[in-house]
């Protein structure tokens, strides 16, 4: 087979004209083109007048050796990659039969469940332990809470439950991680077996959307427990259980986990893949050894807009064309005062949501169904945050719960401004530049979910992340119109970014003073999103596996 790619048509064309394409970038009759099939589409909307599709396809030929040498000098053409995934061990025929040789995983979010469906895959029958609720029942408790029909809920909410922090978000499928052996690949033929569409495969950009995701994580776990492994829901993990004299070159080695619940399980190999969210295990690893150290992270606020301003501001008179969908955007402002300003997880068509994990506390992040046909388009509008930042909160030099102790009290504030009630603070974006309080909002809608309080959200972040944010709006305007338009919304606060925190891990993956223990995903430090989280729980999976074997 062989890669093309760059081939690019008019917005409007029809269907047979890829193929004519393909004919006319190899130079060869149709009688010679045996087969093609799509690999990726993308959009080129650098120019709004001239809108084009990009695509790339693999194509069977005759004579494809001779072909290639009359391409060599093209880069466009080469021969396609062998994206199959091969397993890099099997267990044993008979199965695993010493001592706490059986895998678990810890967290059901994407890094966990490809890390316990790759070790089901291989024969490693993984035990899986979630300290939240199953997605059906999590959704009813999330909507029930965003809709104020249900309290508050620590275990289970938009952070925690099956499926992880991004259930409740847009579904976003691509990464900038360098993924050598296509690992991105598997990450979506899994979905796709698991019920997600098909189009996930092709489309550049792509996306499933929250009622979707509930859909395919439920597909993930049939899937894992077909194979013979084994998902536990409201367990959650107390304690890692480690031995100090029996490290084999480590200070520490795990021997078993304890759960909230007093049962311990014997266990020496633990995949922890636990969530950006999940304070409370970064301070239980703190206080049994194992080496944590602060990572950078950011934080801000969510942005809205009407999704058809930005439609018009992205494809212009191409605005709500069948073949573009809903616009995004993606934004970068470097501040005087040093800081980067950039929109985040910015979601078309959706709304924003209650994120918290805590009690008292208010968190935003941005939510879209697969149709992406809400009225209003938002985005993270966040900051990076400085060392400086964190030293009024650090108990000694490079305390690695800083960004926890900033996270918390930026959430605290937003709950206090917001009334104590879960309502976010808000403000139209002229009073937020003009540096005064909101008393009513606009002619644009706040979609957070369980409401908002019109102030001054300035009182919520530090000074210079206020500051930053006020040089980069007018900016972000000049290149995107109509984005300061005076009644865009502005909702507080966004802190969960990423993780605040990093587990580090040596070149097998394996924590760097704690033998058995890999930390994976985003929570350790080691992705930013669905798809990064996955193809990190399949290389967890991994040096798990090569554990095992060698034992």
């Amino acid at each position: 087979m062989l890669r093309l790619s760059q081939l690019k048509l008019p917005l409007d064309h029809d269907e047979e004209d890829l193929p004519k394409a393909v004919l006319r970038r190899l130079r060869i009759p149709a009688a010679q083109l045996l087969e093609w099939r799509l690999v990726k589409r993308s959009i080129d909307a650098r120019r709004r007048d001239r809108i084009q599709l990009i695509y790339s396809v693999d194509v069977r030929v005759k004579s494809e050796a001779a072909v290639l040498r009359r391409h060599r000098a093209n880069s466009s053409v080469r021969p396609a990659p062998d994206t199959r995934y091969h397993p890099v061990v099997q267990a044993p025929a008979g199965g695993m039969d010493h001592s706490g040789s059986r895998p678990i995983v810890i967290g059901a979010g994407p890094c966990g469940y490809f890390a316990a469906l790759l070790l089901a895959q291989m024969g490693f029958r993984p035990l899986l332990l979630e300290r939240g609720e199953p997605v059906k029942q999590r959704t009813l408790q999330t909507f029930g809470f965003w809709k104020g029909t249900k309290p508050f809920d620590p275990n289970s909410n938009a952070q925690f439950g099956e499926g992880g922090a991004g259930t409740f978000s847009d579904g976003k499928l691509y990464s900038q991680v360098s993924d050598p052996e296509h690992y991105g690949r598997k990450v979506l033929e899994e979905l796709v077996a698991s019920g997600a569409n098909p189009e996930i495969l092709t489309v550049h950009r792509p996306h499933i959307g929250t009622f979707k995701l509930a859909t395919v994580v439920r597909g993930l776990r049939s899937r894992i427990e077909a194979l013979g492994g084994e998902v536990r829901f409201g367990c959650r993990v107390e304690e890692l259980v480690l031995d100090a004299a029996c490290g084999e070159g480590k200070p520490n080695q795990l021997v078993g986990v304890r759960l909230e619940d007093g049962e311990q399980i014997d266990c020496r190999h633990v995949v922890l893949a636990p969530g950006h969210s999940a304070r409370d295990c970064f301070a239980m690893l703190e206080r049994v050894g194992v080496a944590l150290e602060a990572k950078p992270f950011s934080v801000g606020v969510r942005i809205e807009h009407p999704q058809p301003l930005i439609d018009q501001a992205r494809w212009g008179a191409n605005a709500g064309h069948p073949q573009l969908g809903a616009a995004e955007y993606k934004l970068v402002h470097h501040a005087a005062n040093g800081r980067c300003v950039y929109s985040f997880c910015m979601c078309p068509g959706g709304f924003v949501v209650g994120a918290t994990s805590e009690e008292e506390r208010v968190v935003t992040n941005g939510m879209s169904q697969h149709s992406r046909n809400e009225r209003n388009a938002n985005s993270g509008l966040v900051v990076n945050v400085d060392p400086a930042d964190l030293k009024p909160y650090q108990r000694w030099e490079d305390d690695p719960l800083a960004g926890v102790a900033l996270q918390r009290d930026l959430e605290g504030r937003a709950f206090r401004l917001g009334g104590s009630s879960y309502a976010a603070p808000a403000q139209r974006l002229e009073d937020f530049l003009a540096c005064r309080p909101s008393t009513d909002l606009g002619v644009i809608p706040a979609s957070y979910l369980p409401g908002v309080t019109p102030t001054d959200l300035s009182s919520a972040l530090p000074e210079t992340i206020v500051e930053a944010l006020r040089e980069a709006l007018p900016a972000f305007a000049a290149r995107l119109k109509g984005y300061d338009h005076p009644d865009a919304v502005l909702t507080g606060v966004e802190t969960r970014t990423s993780s605040p925190v990093r587990i580090p891990r040596d070149q097998s993956l394996e924590s760097i003073n704690t033998r058995g223990v890999i930390p994976a995903g985003e929570g350790a430090g080691y992705a930013g999103g669905i798809l990064s989280a996955g193809i990190d729980g399949i290389r967890a999976a991994e040096a798990i596996a090569r554990q095992l074997t060698a034992a």
